[in-house]
């Protein structure tokens, strides 16, 4: 935690009005040591006229009454990195929502988002500008079928969709039981219990030709299975048997792939020359075979082999394509 985001939490612990204890104070900062804590407090009386008060019987500390001179208020606007990114994509998300059931719902929040980002020496229009979060690849679905789907969701109801198959290219009709929106890489999809399947799918929702809301009850799988199910594999493909993909980057691909999170039981390594090994699990190779391809030269499949050949093959008929 670097210190302005200290003074920021320091400022939110004693808007209360009550004392807070200085165990207390370190805690919400990491633990940091009684004398940089002492500094911090310090600063923040010295260079922005905090009326930070020490109460004695409490050993803690409290806002007073304001000071002569320069009203107190902290300079800039101190966001940590997910916090302004969770901001500015909830602006995104508000700002492209097209007339529907919630839209006076989402002005309100809108406005209220604009009011936090901008709160602070900087306007949100200023924020914006000047922070620039980009939406890649996103597929938009046809708004009638969303809006369907979100009330099966919520009501708890089961759909009939007409679903577009791309790989296949053709559409097949199903009864799901909705669990749960997703919105992953930038796109929504559908996780349900296919009744024509007998198990847990996700489906894309701008795949969804067709939506239309029965009457009949959502069959309601727990929590915990559907994680299971659906964290288990690689990226948005789910299933119960998993493989462990072995991937090698060379040292230089490594500077980079080092700091991401493929998947939450990953398992990494560095290796003597600097090569970086990343171990994955996965359901259905699509989504991972994807990743993989996009760093070229810069990573080898280890294991499985069936993976190793398939990523093979795909390079050597993009080369044919070259020549």
């Amino acid at each position: 935690m670097d210190r302005s985001e200290r003074f920021y939490r320091i400022d939110r612990l004693l808007q209360g009005g009550l004392s807070v204890s200085f165990a207390k104070l370190r805690e919400a900062l990491d633990s940091i040591s009684p004398a940089q804590l002492k500094r911090d407090i310090q600063y923040m009386r010295d260079r922005f006229n905090a009326p930070i008060e020490y109460d004695r019987d409490t050993n803690g500390y409290r806002f007073g009454k304001p000071l002569a001179g320069p009203r107190y208020a902290l300079p800039g606007l101190w966001f940590s990195a997910s916090e302004i990114y969770a901001l500015l994509t909830m602006q995104n998300l508000l700002e492209n929502v097209q007339p529907g059931l919630l839209e006076a719902h989402t002005r309100p929040l809108l406005d209220r988002l604009n009011t936090i980002v901008g709160k602070g020496e900087h306007s949100a229009d200023e924020v914006r500008k000047r922070v620039r979060v980009l939406h890649l690849a996103a597929r938009a679905p046809k708004l009638a079928y969303f809006e369907v789907i979100a009330q099966g969701v919520l009501q708890r109801r089961r759909l009939k969709i007409r679903h577009w198959n791309r790989q296949r290219n053709d559409e097949t009709e199903r009864d799901v039981s909705p669990q749960r929106l997703v919105h992953y890489r930038d796109n929504w999809y559908l996780d349900a219990w296919c009744h024509k399947a007998g198990d847990v799918r996700s489906f894309a929702i701008d795949a969804i030709r067709a939506a239309e809301l029965l009457d009949d009850k959502a069959k309601e799988i727990p929590k915990a299975e559907l994680d299971q199910i659906l964290k288990s594999g690689y990226g948005i493909f789910a299933g119960k048997v998993v493989t462990w993909a072995k991937l090698r980057f060379t040292p230089e691909r490594a500077r980079w792939v080092a700091n991401e999170a493929w998947h939450e039981e990953q398992k990494t390594r560095f290796e003597p020359d600097g090569s970086y090994v990343l171990e994955v699990p996965y359901a259905d190779d699509r989504e991972l075979v994807m990743d993989i391809l996009k760093f070229g030269p810069d990573v080898e499949v280890l294991d499985p082999p069936v993976l190793r050949r398939r990523v093979a093959d795909l390079h050597r008929k993009a080369a044919s394509r070259y020549g």
